[in-house]
């Protein structure tokens, strides 16, 4: 059966309360018309739609579960909508879905099975952080997260230098935000004086930061970074 519906990938917000800004008209007249949401945590995702005060009853939207625990078996009926040409959208739980983000599987999904495949424009801490940091934009790799043990992060640390150098390309990480001001000293006790490091912390909020640096300078003023959303970029050219 042929898909009459298309899968929609909605940009959330980085920040609280920052709809008005970051969101897109364009985003917000085409989600006044899909009742059908995909999102790894349906109490944010019902939040996020509330915010943006175009229903007239939440309860009347549909959601289903997508997290990085969800199979193939479970993504065919949660799909069944856009056979019935209804229109769904996926929703991540922060940015744009599909990076670091278990949206990639629906999409996936979508492709495998000739669903339309429709991304909006919305913020992405990632890209926002590259573009801010004065970094090689054309040469760099999104690492994800890094490990959290100590001795793992410094050593994954090291061979990602090595790579920065050869390659010169920027590395860019994200963390959970209680993990911050550990991720941030396993970066500065690891990395060569000269690699430029940038923080960029809490992006489109209220206490936006971003400043790029070489690691020396940073050692003698490191910031305490609160448990606010942060992506941490460095180029080495040594």
């Amino acid at each position: 059966m042929k898909a009459s519906g298309s899968l929609l990938l909605i940009p959330t917000v980085i920040s609280e309360q920052t709809e008005k800004e970051v969101i897109p008209i364009g985003v917000i007249e085409k989600l006044k018309s899909i009742h059908y949401f995909f999102a790894e945590d349906i109490r944010t995702a019902r939040r996020y739609l509330s915010s943006l005060k175009i229903y007239e009853s939440i309860d009347a939207l549909k959601f289903s579960v997508l997290n990085k625990d969800t199979h193939n078996q479970e993504l065919e009926e949660m799909f069944a909508p856009i056979f019935d040409g209804e229109d769904i959208g996926i929703l991540s739980e922060s940015g744009c879905p599909g990076i670091a983000d278990p949206g990639a599987l629906a999409v996936s999904y979508a492709h495998q099975n000739k669903i339309s495949v429709v991304p909006l424009t919305g913020p992405s801490s990632i890209l926002l952080a590259l573009m801010a940091s004065g970094l090689n934009g054309q040469q760099f790799a999104f690492q994800g997260y890094l490990p959290i043990d100590s001795k793992e992060c410094v050593h994954k640390i090291k061979l990602l230098e090595k790579e920065s150098t050869i390659k010169n390309q920027t590395q860019i990480f994200i963390e959970t935000p209680y993990r911050n001001n550990q991720v941030l000293k396993n970066l500065v006790g690891s990395l060569s004086p000269k690699t430029k490091l940038c923080i960029a912390f809490n992006l489109t909020g209220k206490s936006e930061f971003i400043k790029t640096q070489q690691v020396m300078e940073w050692k003698k003023n490191l910031p305490l970074l609160e448990k606010e959303p942060s992506v941490f970029l460095f180029l080495s050219n040594d």
